[in-house]
């Protein structure tokens, strides 16, 4: 079993990610966040956001509609432009991405012939109102970027934010890819913690290498390591239209080399295709500002921490998996486990667990030996558990088990919140 399969399986089996709709036969490349995934989700969503909005003074928040006029669309060149080369196998009705096949004329399934590669667009749509007349077409969203640029005047104006300064959303994002895959990389339907950093067009290349470095503390933070993470310009050839510099951050997944994050220098494309401008409040002069933007996505951050914090290890001759997650991010904090099911032990243990859960995101665990209980605790990566043995009603301690070291030390009862905290 590979690494990949052992994190699909792990997921299951753990709580972290299911195959969506699973008692209906499921739906190709659809995934729902179970109750650890959730909560790993939500942790990356709050330390980015308190990262990049709440603890600076030039960026503010903002939440937009799934669903726009079309006409943003329009103008932001997508009903144009935002699409896919596919062909159709005649043979066995498959359909493939063009520009991903080595022969274009054979089917990589079955060997029948493919007809010619013609365009299909990314956005799915939708109908507004009960008639689905093409007077009432819609799409979802297929990027944020575009809410929060139709918003940048009326962010300016109610916020009174001076350039520099940015917006930031994080939030769901739609498109009908046609090569979807491994496991929650590229899907449908994915969340993007986004940015829109604007600035004075002569200062594109000093806020361009600034935000590189800050995507790369970031990614530090997350505990993945330099040596898995490549950073690539893209060839000029290469560049979207309304690009100067575009740069993709790489991961080292288990099935290669893939974009994880990406940086771009959209120039001023899209506030002058909305008609959004900006009064520089000390000459007056009205100009269009230009953009620097961060990409984070939120399901292939996942993935990458899975990736990079799962462990195997030999112990006394059995193999001990361990989800090495920095404790900022591990789902649970902290499980407090009795080493027994008499009531002396789960009433002090279900005391202490009642005291912990306002502080820290916690587990409750008497079932199974304490042995199992540990590694299904190192299996989701929590990094401390709190064992309540039979000296502990007596001496008023509990065993504090790290799970990097597996070492163990005895804390007062009325001192664990304090400990946790230090050591958290």
């Amino acid at each position: 079993m590979d690494l990949m399969e052992k994190i699909v399986s792990l997921s299951k089996r753990r709580g972290f990610i299911f195959p969506g709709s699973e008692i209906y036969g499921g739906l190709a490349n659809s995934w729902d966040f179970g109750p650890l995934g959730v909560e790993l989700k939500n942790n990356i969503k709050k330390e980015w956001w308190k990262r990049f909005v709440q603890s600076r003074e030039d960026i503010v928040g903002i939440e937009t509609a799934l669903i726009m006029n079309p006409k943003v669309w329009e103008a932001s060149g997508h009903l144009k432009t935002f699409s896919d080369p596919l062909a159709d196998c005649k043979e066995c009705r498959e359909r493939f991405r063009a520009d991903q096949l080595k022969n274009k004329k054979k089917c990589p399934s079955c060997g029948g012939q493919l007809t010619a590669a013609r365009q299909f667009n990314l956005m799915f749509k939708t109908f507004i109102g009960p008639s689905e007349e093409s007077a009432n077409v819609a799409y979802f969203r297929p990027e944020t970027a575009q809410g929060m640029f139709v918003n940048f005047e009326q962010v300016v104006n109610s916020t009174r934010k001076r350039l520099p300064f940015g917006i930031a959303q994080v939030g769901k994002a739609f498109r009908n890819e046609i090569t979807p895959g491994n496991f929650i990389f590229r899907t449908r339907e994915f969340e993007q913690m986004e940015i829109e950093y604007f600035i004075k067009k002569e200062d594109w290349e000093k806020q361009f290498e600034k935000w590189l470095k800050e995507m790369k503390q970031w990614i530090k933070h997350l505990g993945i390591a330099t040596k898995n993470v490549e950073v690539i310009d893209i060839p000029k050839k290469e560049l979207a239209h309304y690009s100067k510099r575009t740069v993709d951050i790489f991961y080292k997944f288990p099935f290669g080399h893939e974009e994880l994050y990406g940086l771009a220098y959209r120039s001023d494309f899209d506030l002058k295709n909305h008609n959004q401008s900006y009064q520089d409040p000390q000459t007056g002069k009205q100009f269009v500002p230009h953009v620097i933007e961060p990409t984070w996505g939120v399901e292939r951050t996942v993935l990458a921490v899975m990736v990079e914090s799962y462990k195997e290890e030999k112990v006394k001759g059995e193999t001990r998996v361990v989800m090495n997650f920095p404790n900022w991010l591990a789902p649970y904090k902290v499980a407090i486990l009795p080493l027994s099911k008499k009531a002396p032990l789960t009433k002090l243990a279900k005391g202490i667990y009642k005291d912990l859960l306002p502080h820290f995101v916690c587990e409750y665990d008497e079932t199974q030996s304490i042995g199992k209980r540990y590694r299904r605790q190192d299996e989701i990566g929590t990094p401390f558990c709190i064992t309540v043995d039979f000296d502990s009603p007596k001496k008023k301690d509990v065993t504090v088990r790290d799970r990097r070291t597996m070492k163990q030390k005895r804390v007062k009862i009325n001192k664990l919140q304090q400990y946790l905290n230090e050591t958290l």
